[in-house]
């Protein structure tokens, strides 16, 4: 059996002390090597060993020691050693050791006095303790402070023993006058704190009396107070008045852990606008003040809260929280862009893009390496701001564009993605921004960036100036045709353009001739002539992105390039009057095509052309050779449709977002009016009025009532024993967030009185019980209510299972009542979550682990089965509704949800409807551990056949 300590010590199993080594050392005057076996002595202790031959051994020499490391090992041995029999009496040996202790709690030295005080602390024994109470209380007048603050703490340990209030009967008076003369600062808080546990009337008797001096009072006892505080308002609102100054007042304390914990009991007693904004202030002066970053983090989460319940107070601190982007930690800086995109209104969003502005001017310095991911934070938090505003689009677009060919290819995505839905929302910045998007085309790297580039280049470019402009952008970054080239070895080469030749032959007749890899070389008779193989022509440098990327083999690039061109030449026929130039663009655009496809199949590539992208540029061809009025109607006005409906899907989904996070309250017909100005208002302060108003509004509209509570604690009820057994019991289980907590209600059933009952539980999977069982004494037909607590440290699929042993007055043996098995659910631990779908392929790529499910369902509708499936999972379907409606067979749909550890959860679901109606396909799990994967796969492997 593990036994507790207060000392957590490392042991090395490999290597255990043998006991007759351990009690050779003891018995020898070397304290080095004594100190050495003590040490061991407690590791054997510790891991199970119960080595009882030790006990005389250390009596007769360890206990006469005066050596300060010896005695504090001393102790620590008899924290841990059994110091009662199977009976729960004191075995006869501990009274040699009470003996010592009280000698030692009357020793000249402070050291010894004060640890053997902090030892009795950690005692349950009343038959050791009690003849120790008159040494302990005379330690309370010692003139060292280090052992009267001991003293008090072992005062209050022991009057908070079962027994203690008959022990020291008048302990809470004797502190109380030991608080009133004390000076030593851990002395008084350790005074007040054993009043505050023990005699809470006394404590805030003693408070109120000395509250004008509170402000004067040390850290540590401000600190106690403030607890002191939260609990007696949590019991008694009606009095929180009273103790709103006091926080007030500490508001303006020296120390930051005052005042941080000043404004959260500020915020949880009072909702009042004066004590929300002065805690908010108080947060953010923390904010700015704190060097350590995960301080920061913890006051950027109080302001988010904060946020949530009062975000009207928030919204006038604004700037103070943007102020913490001068971080240069990306958690913090994240962490602020989301509480203040949430915080703009039309008062402050010019500010707020304002110093963005400034942000983003400033990542162009270089001077700090995550710079790049910095900048991409901003553009998306300037892109939401001028979705929700659109007025402020046309002082930032311009800025961002110059991002366009940002070596951060996600930043420069941002920046073109954020470009596209601007020119959309603001028809008056269209002209503006095609003109700059084409100036800057040619410094655009990324093959991405360039497809949605030309896109926006294809469907805005309107205006005959626009689409010769467009055209000739494109043709310049395609520079000079052909792709690549054949030459003769004697003709005359441009040495930048075309690369060494090679394979030469020779042969006798001057014919053309058809080489293996169908290009043409020319053979002449009786002549040395070479030919070479097909080679890459290069291109000046002024011809530039477009060329260099389809040189690497990006045919789908090439595929987005004939489909804008195809778009400006249709266009172009429409306001164009000549027919000569549209015919010339005509055939340019044509000989373009035929370049890109006589490249793709050539074998200068590593790969040829894929056949999406061949097929593609094939039918831009026909296209543009035969064009009929429905092709042309598809080609210039159903892809903005099509982009104009997603736009506004989004704009739907995220309308959506925003009704489920706000919070829906009602309030019921019977509930009591409260007529604020019918009130007495004598001796209430403006913060108490305030405070009044606040709840009278949230009483009307129901925030106070949650209508779910009771339906959803009953289907958290389980059963743990059958009717029939003696002991009834069943457990209410409550998981929130790291903690699960049961709550067990005990009935006994039974005409006797059970003793030393015992709720014994054990658990299998990352899960930890934090406390050890307690014996109870259950009366004939009463009932107890027993709490366990349990930590979790991972979502993996946790089993808590026991029993309840009891005995009888009749029967000497312990009767044992197996319990069933709870089993803690993942879906307890996670919740749907949003991400873009730039993020989930991103995720996608970098989970490593991966649980691949087949469908196993007796469900027939493809819909029908992924609502199931979202419904079991508690997950979040990133797909939109729009990609999933019409009828085509098959259905391939992302889910997505966060685990309270801050774990992703991605799910692919892929289904296909066969020929005798049954669904076929695969569910997909990725995550970055591997808990995650397997239990989630687990749930949907028992869920998905439509059964429970």
């Amino acid at each position: 059996m593990e036994k507790s300590c207060t000392l957590l010590i490392h042991f090395d199993k490999g290597t255990p002390a043998i006991a007759n080594e351990i009690k050779e050392a003891l018995e020898g005057n070397d304290v080095p090597a004594k100190i050495d076996a003590m040490k061991k002595a407690i590791m054997l202790l510790l891991n199970g060993e119960t080595l009882p031959q030790l006990f005389i051994t250390i009596v007769r020499y360890v206990l006469p020691s005066e050596d300060h490391t010896v005695q504090k090992l001393l102790l620590l041995y008899l924290e841990i050693i059994e110091k009662t029999d199977t009976k729960g009496r004191v075995l006869p040996e501990m009274i040699l050791i009470c003996q010592n202790l009280r000698n030692n709690l009357q020793h000249p030295n402070e050291y010894i006095r004060g640890v053997t005080l902090r030892f009795l602390c950690r005692l349950n024994e009343t038959e050791i303790i009690e003849p120790l109470i008159p040494s302990v209380l005379q330690n309370l007048e010692h003139r060292h402070p280090f052992i009267r603050r001991n003293a008090i703490l072992a005062v209050m340990s022991i009057y908070k023993l079962p027994q203690g209030e008959q022990l020291l009967v008048d302990a809470p008076e004797m502190i109380e006058k030991v608080l009133s003369t004390e000076q030593d600062a851990s002395a008084k808080r350790n005074a007040f704190l054993m009043l505050f546990t023990c005699a809470q009337d006394r404590a805030v008797n003693y408070l109120l009396t000395h509250v004008d001096r509170v402000s004067e009072w040390g850290e540590l006892l401000q600190m106690v107070v403030l607890e002191l505080i939260r609990k007696v308002c949590r019991t008694n609102r009606a009095e929180k008045g009273k103790y709103i100054k006091i926080i007030i007042s500490l508001l303006n304390a020296p120390s930051t852990a005052v005042i941080y914990e000043c404004a959260g009991t500020l915020v949880s007693l009072s909702s009042a606008p004066t004590a929300i904004r002065a805690a908010a202030n108080t947060y953010c002066q923390l904010l700015l003040s704190q060097s350590d970053n995960n301080v920061k983090l913890i006051v950027l989460d109080r302001l988010n809260e904060l946020k949530s319940s009062h975000r009207d107070i928030m919204v006038d601190l604004i700037m103070d929280v943007l102020r913490a982007l001068s971080s240069p930690n990306l958690d913090i800086r994240r962490k602020t862009l989301d509480i203040v995109l949430e915080l703009i209104t039309p008062r402050n969003i010019n500010e707020v893009v304002l110093m963005l502005k400034k942000e983003v001017m400033k990542t162009q310095s270089g001077e700090l390496e995550k710079n790049g991911e910095y900048r991409q934070m901003l553009i998306q938090a300037i892109h939401s701001c001028a979705i929700k505003f659109p007025e402020v689009a046309s002082t930032v677009v311009h800025l961002l564009m110059d991002f366009l060919g940002d070596s951060n290819v996600a930043s420069a995505i941002d920046v073109v993605v954020f470009v596209r839905e601007i020119i959309e929302t603001n028809p008056k910045l269209r002209v503006s921004i095609i003109t700059r998007l084409l100036d800057t085309f040619y410094q655009i790297r990324a093959a991405r960036v360039c497809s949605c580039a030309l896109w926006i280049i294809g469907e805005y470019c309107l205006s005959l100036s626009e689409v010769e402009s467009g055209m000739a952008t494109i043709k310049q970054c395609l520079g000079e045709l052909p792709f690549y080239s054949v030459s003769e070895e004697g003709e005359a080469t441009d040495a930048s353009k075309k690369t060494p030749q090679a394979n030469s032959i020779t042969v006798s007749s001057r014919r053309p001739a058809v080489l293996a890899d169908g290009t043409y070389a020319t053979q002449s008779a009786a002549s040395e002539t070479a030919f070479s193989a097909p080679t890459v022509v290069q291109g000046s440098l002024a011809s530039g992105n477009l060329r260099s990327l389809l040189l690497t083999g990006d045919f789908f690039l090439g595929a987005v390039i004939a489909c804008t061109l195809t778009k400006l030449i249709l266009r172009l026929q429409e306001v164009q009057p000549s027919k000569v130039e549209v015919n010339k663009a005509t055939t340019q655009a044509l000989l373009i095509f035929v370049s890109m496809l006589q490249l793709g199949q050539s074998p200068v590539l590593p790969h040829p052309i894929d056949n999406d992208s061949n097929d593609r540029i094939v039918l831009c061809i026909r296209l543009l050779c035969d064009t009929g009025d429905g092709i042309r109607k598809i080609w210039l006005q159903s892809c903005r449709q099509s982009f104009v409906k997603m736009l506004s899907e989004k704009q739907l989904r995220e309308t959506e977002e925003l009704k489920a996070k706000a919070q829906v309250s009602h309030a019921q017909p019977d509930d009591l009016i409260d007529f604020y100005h019918l009130k007495s208002r004598k001796g209430m302060s403006q913060l108490e009025l305030e405070d009044e108003v606040q709840d009278d509004l949230k009483r009307a509209t129901g925030e106070f009532v949650n209508d779910n509570d009771d339906a959803n604690k009953l289907n958290r009820i389980l059963q743990l024993t059958g009717f029939s057994d003696p002991v009834y019991a069943e457990a209410y289980v409550t998981v929130h967030h790291y903690d699960i907590v049961l709550d067990i209600t005990v009935i006994n059933r039974t005409k006797e009185t059970l003793q030393n009952l015992c709720l014994e539980l054990a658990t299998m999977g990352d899960l930890k019980l934090v406390e050890r069982p307690q014996n109870y004494t259950l009366a004939p037909e009463s009932s107890k209510q027993i709490k366990a607590n349990i930590k979790v440290s991972s979502t993996e699929t946790g089993v808590i299972f026991g029993n309840i042993v009891y005995e009888t007055s009749n029967v000497l043996e312990r009767t044992v009542v197996v319990l069933n098995d709870i089993h803690i659910d993942i879906m307890d631990y996670i919740s749907p979550a949003v991400c873009t779908d730039a993020a989930f392929r991103t995720m996608w790529a970098e989970f490593e682990w991966e649980n691949k499910v087949a469908v196993n369902t007796v469900i027939q509708d493809e819909k029908e089965f992924l609502n199931h499936i979202i419904k079991s999972t508690n997950m979040k379907c990133l797909t939109p509704v729009s990609a999933l409606d019409d009828e085509c067979g098959f259905l391939a749909a992302n889910l997505y949800a966060k685990s309270v550890f801050g774990e992703d959860a991605l799910v692919n679901l892929s289904v296909e409807k066969q020929a005798d109606g049954k669904l076929s396909g695969y569910i997909r799990i990725r995550s970055k551990t591997q808990g995650i994967a397997l239990s989630l796969g687990d749930k949907i492997t028992l869920k998905q056949k439509g059964g429970g």
